[in-house]
């Protein structure tokens, strides 16, 4: 199917959705499903065969249960991982060997991940409630939001913080639940539904929305401290102008990074939102920057690893085409990321080379999070699968860093006076030849500055 019937398809499709479907919620779940659900529109690329660098080994596994349409991330602490199911269940793990340690069901279906703080485990539900229990499982308190919860609950500094489908945030007391303060934001008729949360760091939450938009509100009180534009929509039907942000914003230093589906990604001052540096990249599923490098996923299925202060290309792996990768994860010299087969596939940091991979089960790998050493990743899959995975360097002598077959691992790194080549790549439902636009002047600083700690010794 070339690209202008695919655009015919979805497009006949929306309005078909719109028709059919009983609410708005619906239709946006079903579209984001068609878009991003488990059928492709483009089979996954065969994977490349390699000689592994690394060993990857799973620890050890469990099943949290059903997930049915939802994201669920599991949360970490010193001893134990926590997660949840469909089901309403929130299972504790031990970290060590995997074995259930307690289970407690809240009720109701369970919409998003487990966040924890300060001794307390959250979760957010279908109907719009906020749970919140102890470390024993001991039920503390429920509290009543606007709508769905499909992202992790937040704690800091005795508040949770979250995030429901109708673009609210909401400040809760951590004792108690009861609403301290609320941010409101007009959700567009054409929007893709995803499970995208926020960060909160240094007292700002950073959230992403439909349109390109990030915000950076007080986490005290609620208050807007400024918007930033990461995308602008673009194209001609209104599908092709969809340009959210699907994935969490990524905090570094004075920097917070984030990347809107058929945009662009960006670089901004966390004290007044002003755009440092954007390139045309489309993502849905997100970033991750670490050590003055960003990782990011694709649309697409490639990875890519570029610098942290000017978006330049350091690599490119485009061996993993059309296989709905997770966010990238760095692992010291290595990075992880998931698949839609079950596979988590280990890059060289460097190069971007393929070092290891390791199958799971035949479902998509949902998320993967840091473990309790730096070798080690906790990986959910969709059919509720959580798995250990440890890496380790082989004794094998190291693998060339001469591009793979069928790969194509990394991008030569050109001298400093020598202009980069924009990417071909824009996103599943229309690719064109991508045209960057002029750098986004500076945004106007609607509130008070983020006072960000100082880097003098």
């Amino acid at each position: 199917m070339n690209i202008s019937k695919q655009l015919k398809f979805f497009f006949i499709l929306g309005f078909v959705f719109l028709v059919g479907c009983s609410t708005l919620t619906e239709w946006r779940q079903d579209f984001a499903d068609r878009v991003f659900g488990r059928e492709p529109p483009n089979p996954p690329a065969a994977l490349v065969e390699f000689k592994p660098s690394y060993i990857a080994k799973i620890d050890w596994s469990s099943n949290a249960g059903k997930t049915e349409r939802y994201d669920y991330t599991p949360a970490l602490d010193s001893s134990a991982v926590y997660t949840s199911n469909a089901a309403g269940e929130i299972i504790k793990l031990d970290i060590s060997n995997g074995r259930a340690l307690w289970r407690v069901n809240v009720g109701e279906p369970i919409s998003g991940g487990v966040g924890i703080g300060a001794g307390i485990i959250m979760v957010g539900t279908k109907t719009g409630n906020v749970h919140a229990y102890d470390a024993a499982g001991k039920p503390l308190w429920k509290a009543k939001v606007s709508s769905e919860i499909l992202s992790v609950p937040r704690y800091f500094d005795g508040m949770v913080i979250v995030r429901t489908g109708d673009n609210h945030i909401f400040g809760l007391n951590a004792t108690d639940g009861s609403r301290k303060w609320v941010y409101e934001r007009a959700t567009p008729a054409l929007t893709l539904r995803s499970s995208v949360g926020i960060v909160v760091d240094g007292g700002a939450v950073y959230a992403g929305f439909a349109g390109g938009k990030l915000v950076a509100i007080r986490a005290d009180n609620g208050k807007i401290l400024w918007e930033a534009t990461v995308a602008q929509p673009k194209g001609v039907t209104e599908i092709e102008r969809i340009a959210d942000i699907t994935s969490l914003p990524f905090v570094d230093g004075p920097l917070v990074y984030a990347v809107a589906y058929q945009g662009r990604i960006a670089a901004i001052d966390r004290t007044n939102g002003r755009v440092v540096w954007n390139r045309d990249i489309s993502s849905f599923a997100g970033l991750y920057a670490e050590d003055a490098k960003i990782f990011v996923s694709h649309t697409l299925g490639s990875v890519y690893s570029l610098d942290y202060e000017t978006g330049k290309t350091f690599w490119r792996q485009a061996g993993l085409l059309n296989r709905r990768l997770t966010t990238p994860l760095p692992m010291g010299s290595v990075i992880a990321v998931g698949d839609l087969e079950g596979y988590v596939h280990f890059l060289t940091r460097d190069e971007g080379n393929f070092a290891a991979r390791v199958k799971l089960d035949s479902n998509a790998v949902m998320s993967l999070v840091a473990g309790s050493r730096s070798t080690q990743l906790i990986a959910a899959t969709r059919d509720g699968g959580i798995y250990a995975i440890s890496i380790s360097e082989t004794n094998a002598t190291p693998v060339s860093k001469e591009p793979l077959k069928r790969s194509e691992p990394a991008e030569s790194k050109s001298e400093p006076s020598a202009p980069e080549a924009p990417s071909t790549e824009r996103s599943i439902m229309f690719q064109k030849d991508p045209m960057l636009l002029p750098d986004t002047a500076p945004e106007n600083n609607s509130g008070p500055g983020i006072k960000l700690p100082s880097t003098e010794p």
